[in-house]
């Protein structure tokens, strides 16, 4: 048994920390666990992976941070519909929830349409249903009645008709037309982005609606990226209070601060960048005990003198929780004045600053660090294309005389931190990024990789450095920190990906406790190999999400014990609160963190986990969107692809020429009946074998592109070959019809929601796996096989 701390106290086991969850009266937190055992130091991150398996297991629940033991529902409950996971599955809650922890994963089983039960639930509906408790605090929900809900709105593209005009929704996964009024907004062209409120009641038909709000035209450039700001719920306009503020903001005072001015900082960042929140510098260290060491300076924007706690400012950027990047705006945390004025630190103008020094030796090993506030002039704005043509031999006007004094130097402390990079064993993923190119109109022209330079390499590395610097010196002055945290891949995630591995010829080394370096190894062997592509998007998946947490548990990717993020306050919440308490704890000034604002870093960091998902998707969404614009004009084209992911309702395919994702439905697949296995990533056809695996080579047919929904719809081209990597042996995918041989297939339905292939069912004649009173059954294999599918596809990042 493991030792918990130096006084050979013996870590508990799950049975004990069991007792001592189900003993307690009320909730309990991982502090007041890990204070009832006398757990300490590291072995606190043991007691975090233990509260995970057993969460995952269903032995507790948790919420808020706090941990109980689960209670199961009633037999039949009132449920809300929340949404679709990403295989379109439906799921709900309960309507009435009031426990302090998360309640359980519920999927609603979709009736069969044809038959004489309820209507298929929307979003927002409440139902009264019939639950099947499935393990791991999972239930499975059968519809008895819908019980309505309360008004839903919709954002969708206006179309004309003759007596009424129709909305069609802009989620892709809403394909139902609303039937709205003409005399509402008389007038309203064709393609109007709007708002549509749906109406209460039964309705024969269409659903019934009235437009609310009129934002834009789907035909206009500008309302692509406008449909995933209001889709996803993006705040983007700021209250009146929150602008005067902004806008009576002056430059920073002198006072006390330390004069940086003479030090010749710069900024580098992209080309098309605004709002410039970060600088650097760094010359050869003239300590002759350093022989080949380096003095860098990271100096950042001082957002905390402008945005104080708890001001209009500061309640609206808690809000936002982070700037939102589209390929036409930015819908910026903080209002212009402030993002792209006061705080941005513009060439050639005094800006206050949070800068860190650090002194580093000749295999970037930080020997000591020193952080403080200060005056800055930025002696230059660099773009990344600029500085690495300068070092690679064109320098231009502006990098011209900055090349030896300046740039050099910058390159040479990078090199030190390179080693120590790879001495630290970081996670190296190759993961290329789409870019959108517009013109002057804001009309996409062109869909291309991101480039990616040492340029860029230096910044992160930088970065990464001065992050590092605020999270230990926050540890070191006793200041809550707001840490950037990244947990190791879960076991059932790595158990997925060792079995895949395996099957492709991999071996991930034994045990659940792995390193970056793990990963890297089989990312080096997979190498300029046909399938590297696959070994890193598979690994990749396998990753667990970063957040925001008071709770260190280092983070995984980076391979550091500690990190928080510090260095751009002008886009991203976090870094002002680490900015804040820095301020707190090195007696700065004004703007620190007040002793009462440490209490809330627990539900501060679970929020803006939560807006930098939102703005994520909303990110994501918007490329899709604009990706769809431009290939409306190649529909019926047949391009080259590779499967980039496999699902149980279809193959996504990555388009070779622009980065561009489509879906290929399963029903489109030919020749056979295809059923899904997670965990080797395929769809296998059960009467002739064909198999379509992800890292496959296809040839597809664009179909449809809807820039509304941001839908590329795509099919299989008639005479498309499969490249296939034989990497794995042909697995046994889940079933979803009946037994072979065992009922007659007709055109219909899909018997349940894990159908693989739409339009097949089981005729009424009692089969095996059935009741008596004719309900099917699951059998056991397929029971697992589900629960693994549905382990194998959490989302991660």
């Amino acid at each position: 048994m493991a030792n918990n701390n130096e006084d050979n106290i013996p870590f508990p086991t799950k049975e004990q920390i069991l007792e001592f969850v189900e003993m307690s009266p009320t909730p309990v937190g991982k502090r007041e666990i890990a204070r009832a055992f006398n757990i300490r130091g590291a072995a606190k991150i043991e007691l975090k992976k233990m509260l995970k398996d057993l969460k995952f297991g269903g032995d507790v629940v948790a919420g808020r941070k706090r941990f109980n033991k689960p209670g199961r529902l009633p037999p039949v409950e009132v449920l809300e519909i929340t949404g679709l996971d990403e295989h379109g599955e439906v799921l709900a809650r309960p309507n009435v929830w009031k426990e302090p922890y998360d309640p359980p994963v519920i999927y609603v089983k979709s009736s069969r349409r044809g038959s004489n039960g309820p209507s298929a639930p929307g979003i927002g509906d409440k139902i009264l249903a019939k639950l099947r408790y499935t393990g791991k605090n999972t239930y499975d929900a059968s519809v008895m009645r819908l019980l309505g809900s309360g008004p839903q709105r919709i954002l969708g593209i206006f179309r004309p008709n003759q007596r009424e005009g129709r909305v069609v929704p802009t989620d892709r996964k809403d394909s139902g037309e609303i039937a709205v009024p003409l005399d509402d907004h008389p007038g309203l062209e064709a393609g109007a982005l709007v708002l549509t409120e749906l109406l209460p009641g039964k309705h024969f038909g269409l659903r019934k609606g009235r437009i609310i709000d009129v934002l834009g035209n789907i035909n206009e450039p500008k309302s692509i990226s406008l449909v995933a700001i209001h889709a996803r719920g993006i705040p983007f306009e700021f209250p009146p209070e929150v602008e005067l503020q902004a806008r009576e903001s002056k430059a920073t005072p002198m006072g006390n601060r330390t004069d940086l001015r003479q030090i010749p900082l710069v900024t580098i960042d992209g080309e098309d960048a605004r709002d410039f929140d970060d600088a650097v510098w760094a010359e050869a260290d003239t300590d002759p005990e350093n022989p080949g060491g380096w003095h860098v300076m990271v100096a950042i924007a001082d957002v905390s003198w402008y945005v104080r706690p708890d001001d209009a400012l500061d309640r609206e950027a808690v809000k936002r929780g982070n700037s939102c990047y589209f390929p036409d705006r930015v819908v910026p945390m903080l209002p212009f004045e402030l993002s792209n004025g006061w705080c941005s630190l513009v060439p050639h103008e005094d800006r206050g600053c949070m800068a860190v020094e650090m002194w580093l030796d000749a295999k970037g090993n930080k020997l000591r660090h020193k952080f403080c506030r200060g005056m800055m002039n930025s002696a230059a704005r660099l773009t990344y294309n600029q500085v690495q043509r300068a070092m690679d031999g064109t320098p231009d006007e502006t990098t011209a005389p900055l090349l030896d004094t300046v740039i050099r130097p910058l390159y040479g402390a990078y090199n030190a931190f390179l080693t120590a990079r790879e001495k630290r064993g970081v996670l190296e993923l190759d993961v290329p990024e789409r870019k959108i190119e517009l013109n002057d109109k804001g009309e996409i022209v062109a869909v291309a990789a991101r480039a990616r330079f040492d340029s860029h390499k230096l910044i992160e590395e930088f970065m990464i450095a001065a992050n590092v610097c605020a999270a230990e010196e926050l540890e070191r002055l006793k200041q809550p920190c707001m840490y950037r945290i990244h947990d190791a891949p879960s076991e059932e995630k790595l158990e997925a990906l060792r079995e895949f591995l395996e099957g492709a010829g991999y071996n991930l080394r034994p045990g659940s406790v792995l390193k970056p370096r793990d990963f890297n190894q089989i990312l080096q062997m997979a190498k300029d190999t046909p399938e590297a592509e696959l070994i890193n998007t598979v690994v990749l998946r396998s990753q667990s999400q970063a957040m925001y947490s008071p709770d260190n548990i280092g983070h995984f990717g980076l391979a550091l014990n500690r990190y928080a993020h510090f260095t751009s306050p002008i886009r991203r919440y976090a870094d002002l609160l680490v900015h804040r308490a820095l301020i707190a704890g090195l007696h700065l000034g004004e703007g620190a963190l007040r002793p009462q604002d440490g209490e809330r870093f627990e539900q501060l960091g679970e929020d803006i986990s939560g807006t930098e998902r939102r703005a994520a998707m909303a990110e994501r969404d918007s490329v899709d969107r604009y990706v769809a614009a431009y290939m409306a004009d190649r529909v019926g084209a047949e391009l080259p692809g590779r499967i980039s992911s496999v699902t149980h309702f279809g193959l996504f395919i990555t388009l070779h020429e622009t980065g561009a994702d489509g879906l290929v439905p399963i029903s489109t697949l030919p020749d056979d009946y295809y059923v899904h296995d997670a965990i080797n990533h395929c769809l296998v056809g059960e009467n002739r074998g064909k198999t379509f695996r992800l890292g496959d080579d296809v040839v597809v047919r664009v179909a449809d592109a809807d820039a509304a929904t941001g839908s590329l719809s795509l099919r299989l081209a008639d005479h498309a070959d499969i490249t296939t990597r034989d990497l794995v042996e042909r697995p046994r995918g889940r079933r979803s019809g009946p037994p072979r041989g065992k009922g007659k297939r007709s055109p219909g339905d899909r018997n349940d929601r894990h159908g693989a292939k739409p339009g097949f069912r089981a005729s009424a004649k009692k089969a095996a796996g059935t009741k008596a009173d004719g309900k099917k059954t699951m059998p056991k294999k397929q029971r697992k096989l589900r629960a693994a599918n549905r382990a194998a596809s959490k989302p991660q990042s």
